[in-house]
């Protein structure tokens, strides 16, 4: 996700909030009545998330399930959020702009942004009774961690070379085409190491 930033300290509903966001120019996150703006994302946070998505987008087509990007919010109780890939399956809802049922969530981390999606949210999405894998991923270096219901939320953290499986939708990618056109120290190591192994190969 974005930078959060508080716009202010007064307190305000639920239907005021979606009245808001409705006209708003930027997008906004609501917790417990509080109203906080999101920022712009990095390039790398965007390859991400476009990753991610292109992939569910793909591979559930033509079928019961289907993945939003970050202009759909989650409700959680008191609280909505924007996250930047999930999915919904065969939800009957007649909410327009936000779901209550997401099978597998993923936010894509930042410095500013680690806090809030390891605490705040990770606490939230695993309230969600049809949530079966939060899933958190670092921008700044090779990190995919997994959250599955079926395993109590225990953390399973995935590099380089390892295969995701996403249970919720039975989807097995790689790391490396998760982080594919990413660019930070750690993918431009290993795109270096693999060029000098290919070279020795051929040579």
């Amino acid at each position: 996700m974005s930078v959060n930033l508080q716009v202010n300290d007064t307190w305000i509903s639920e239907d005021e909030y979606l009245e808001g966001e409705l006209i708003s120019e930027i997008k906004h996150e609501y917790i417990d009545g509080h109203v906080y703006a999101m920022a712009g994302a990095s390039r790398n946070h965007e390859r991400i998330a476009g990753n991610i998505f292109g992939e569910l987008r793909s591979f559930l087509k033509n079928k019961p399930c289907e993945p939003f990007s970050s202009d759909i919010k989650i409700k959680v109780g008191s609280k909505f959020f924007y996250p930047d890939v999930m999915v919904i399956c065969d939800e009957q809802s007649p909410h327009e702009y936000y779901t209550e049922a997401p099978v597998i969530i993923v936010e894509v981390l930042s410095k500013s942004s680690r806090r809030i999606d390891e605490t705040t949210k990770r606490i939230a999405y695993q309230g969600i009774p049809s949530l079966k894998e939060y899933v958190l991923i670092e921008q700044d270096f090779v990190d995919v961690e997994i959250c599955r219901k079926s395993e109590g939320w225990v953390s399973r953290h995935f590099f380089w070379g390892d295969s995701v499986y996403f249970e919720a939708v039975d989807l097995t990618l790689t790391v490396a085409g998760i982080y594919d056109r990413v660019d930070n120290d750690e993918v431009r190591g290993f795109l270096l190491e693999k060029q000098q192994i290919s070279k020795i190969s051929n040579g």
